[in-house]
């Protein structure tokens, strides 16, 4: 009698070959890299560091990025989603950082104040953990759907942003130019995905990310001078800005923005388990917030800020299928080594913001299109679910399109408020438990229309 056959391992564990892997991986740093660079250049700029300090600590947030992503995807104990998830510097801790620079009577004092806060907040975190994750009982299709969509619309103006040139200042920001370049580099990754097959339309985003690059050369878009200037080696020297200090406000500040982020970290999974077909349970959400908190708690050592899941890498998950963590965890190990070698990170530098903007569209309109897919499945035929749905999207959208909506707030309470995810993301969970679950909302009759009169106005009647 022949032995049964050994089960396929399911696609989230499948280890792919060397190149596919390698280029695969690049792929997702290339979506990603901007997003990493850009919080460390606008703190490190706020505290007038030099240039040489500013690529350092540009250097450390990749480096540092690197290893939350390694917990994330590899994983050890109960640390790590073990999903194809990206880490790296979130950006909602962006305008608390600067404000406590603003804050600081010697500017030289504010990363050291800067560093301490996150550690703290990364410990407490990751003690919060197990607690946190419970949340995802609160999670059924009509709320993940609702947020997972509203992820892809609120990276949608990243990318038109890229898309319109490096500089708002500058005098052609939005020039025919840029949007053109972002324009041809679209249509190439389309051209792409249509007419090829395989690993070369898997990758079509790195290609295209290349061939943008290549078209934008004769335009003076791109500038190789980071690689000249770029040193070969360097390591992020623990506590090279100075030994960390601890201040209850600047704490309190880290604080607020580690629960944004473990929300939005939250939501991610559960997007990443959806599009995977691994769902995220409270088991994998409380490991995945575990290794968030920890690579948060240590990446301060290593000169880096905080970190969190990052939306736009789902999109690439969504869109190419590839959904081997080990393409994510390869992903993490360009980013140590960018970390390690300046000259490597300025590599991807020279990609222009039209073409990342260009590949941006793709990307992260894939992660918008996800979750209506998952609110196809979500009962869009009960007015409860049809409401849920309208109102915390137009709640998650307030922040993209009007973003002094909430001017006339705290800073503090702007922080959660500002992010259309984190507060779409409440809007939903707090609607469905009013709905669907308190007193009758339950047992409410299926209608086709929001607007249609409910059980109670019907019996009225």
């Amino acid at each position: 009698m022949s032995a049964n056959p050994v089960a396929a391992p399911h696609p989230v564990d499948a280890k792919l070959p060397a190149l596919k892997l390698a280029t695969s991986g690049l792929q997702h740093v290339a979506a990603m890299y901007a997003g990493v660079v850009a919080p460390p250049l606008i703190v490190g700029a706020a505290a007038g560091l030099s240039g040489t300090d500013l690529a350092f600590l540009t250097g450390a947030c990749l480096f540092t990025a690197g290893l939350a992503t390694f917990l994330q995807t590899i994983g050890f104990w109960k640390i790590g989603a073990r999903l194809p998830f990206v880490n790296g510097v979130t950006f909602a801790g962006v305008a608390p950082m600067t404000a406590i620079v603003a804050a600081s009577h010697d500017r030289s004092d504010a990363l050291p104040v800067i560093f301490g806060a996150v550690m703290v907040a990364g410990v407490l975190g990751f003690l919060a953990a197990p607690f946190f994750c419970k949340a995802v009982r609160f999670f059924p299709p009509v709320v993940t759907g609702s947020v997972i969509t509203l992820i892809g619309v609120s990276l949608l103006p990243v990318a038109f942003g890229w898309a319109q040139g490096p500089d708002p200042a500058a005098h052609d920001y939005g020039s025919v130019k840029y949007l053109g370049l972002a324009a041809a580099t679209l249509v190439i990754v389309l051209l792409l995905r249509r007419f090829t097959r395989g690993f070369v339309k898997q990758i079509a985003v790195l290609l295209g990310l290349i061939a943008g690059t290549l078209v934008a050369i004769p335009f003076g878009v791109t500038d190789f001078a980071p690689v000249a200037d770029a040193d070969v080696v360097g390591f992020p020297t623990p506590f090279h800005f100075g030994a960390p200090q601890f201040h209850l406000a600047a704490i309190l500040s880290m604080c607020v923005v580690m629960v944004v982020s473990m929300t939005e970290s939250t939501a991610d999974m559960l997007a990443l388990g959806e599009i995977v077909e691994r769902p995220a349970d409270e088991r994998t959400i409380a490991a995945g917030l575990r290794a968030d908190t920890l690579g948060t708690a240590i990446s301060p050592l290593f000169n880096g800020f905080m970190c969190s899941a990052f939306a736009q890498n789902i999109g690439l998950v969504a869109m190419t299928r590839v959904r081997s963590r080990f393409v994510v965890a390869a992903g993490g190990g360009f980013l140590v080594l960018m970390g390690l070698c300046p000259m490597a990170a300025s590599l991807i530098a020279v990609v222009p913001p039209p073409v990342l903007g260009g590949a941006g569209v793709v990307l992260f309109g894939s992660v918008a299109a996800s979750g209506i897919q998952t609110l196809a499945r979500a009962g869009l035929d009960r007015d409860n679910n049809v409401l849920i749905v309208a109102v915390s999207l137009a709640v998650g959208i307030i922040p993209i399109t009007a973003p002094d909506f909430y001017h006339a707030f705290p800073q503090t309470v702007r922080i959660v408020l500002d992010s259309g995810i984190s507060t779409g993301c409440v809007a939903a969970v707090l609607l469905n438990l009013v709905f669907n679950h308190l007193g009758r909302g339950g047992q409410a009759r299926d209608v086709t229309h929001p607007m249609e009169a409910g059980e109670e106005m019907a019996a009225g009647h």
